[in-house]
């Protein structure tokens, strides 16, 4: 194959490739996504309302307070929201941020997926020369026993390193147990230092200034919940039937008391 032939096949190649999707424009919208490439946009930006997040109240202020001094551009920190399933964890993130942008506050939401974390310098690059502050956010992480490497990347990126967030962004990151390593991670993982396999993966834990627990939910607070968003939407229900409907799903959380209340709004041939 000579040189002609694969400079032919190289521009047909180029000439049927997709072109560069452009990123979106940082100072427009009011929340992002990286895809590990580029940013785009979020087009219907619209979490729940703040206030209708109950039973974690002083989460969500310790939350939105620490979210308030980072738009203002003052000290703040990385944070981790751990806990059960169904808690809160997310829609908190999005509530807080959102709450800030209606009080005039110039400040974006950016979601990055778990597997993208490589390319975390490369956004942060992107973002260092951003004219507002970001609340990156990395929801459920996680690490399996090979995820050491991964561990120590994401620890030199909230702190120390060239390749360090920029002073413009703060992480958010959700993860189901308070120090991000799996349950079942054991001292064979590694056979000549097992309790640094352990200590390596915790340390991550550490490098966030706060760190919000959200616990299972117990019956009262679960109802208390799908009342205030079953008022928010001019619904009413019975509590009984709203017990049962999470019985059945085995979990009383807030993820599950807004899945009744979609099912009530349904009954009554309401869109939300």
């Amino acid at each position: 194959m000579n040189d002609a032939l694969l400079t032919r096949i190289a521009d047909a190649l180029e000439r049927i490739a997709p072109p560069p999707s452009s990123s979106a424009d940082l100072a427009a919208h009011p929340a992002y996504v990286w895809n590990g490439a580029t940013i785009h946009a979020v087009e219907a930006f619209s979490p729940v309302d703040y206030a209708l997040l109950t039973g974690i109240d002083a989460q969500k202020q310790t939350l939105l307070d620490n979210t308030r001094r980072h738009a203002a551009g003052y000290a703040a920190h990385d944070v981790l929201l751990w806990g059960a399933r169904g808690t809160g964890k997310s829609a908190v993130v999005a509530s807080v941020v959102r709450k800030l942008q209606q009080e005039g506050q110039d400040i974006a939401l950016l979601q990055c997926a778990i597997d993208e974390l490589a390319s975390l310098p490369r956004l942060f690059s992107i973002l260092r020369d951003a004219q507002r502050p970001f609340i990156l956010f990395l929801d459920d992480l996680g690490f399996d026993e090979n995820g050491v490497g991964d561990a120590r990347s994401l620890r030199s990126l909230l702190q120390g390193g060239t390749a360090a967030r920029p002073a413009n962004v703060r992480l958010y990151v959700t993860s189901n147990r308070r120090h991000i390593v799996p349950r079942h991670l054991s001292e064979q993982d590694d056979p000549v230092n097992p309790r640094d396999v352990v200590d390596d993966k915790m340390a991550l834990s550490d490098r966030f200034g706060l760190s919000l627990g959200f616990h299972a939910m117990d019956q009262q607070a679960y109802v208390d919940i799908v009342s205030g968003y079953a008022a928010s939407l001019g619904l009413s229900f019975d509590p009984l039937e709203a017990i049962q409907w999470a019985t059945q799903r085995g979990s009383r959380s807030g993820r599950v008391a807004w899945q009744y209340v979609v099912e009530l709004a349904g009954r009554n041939g309401m869109t939300i």
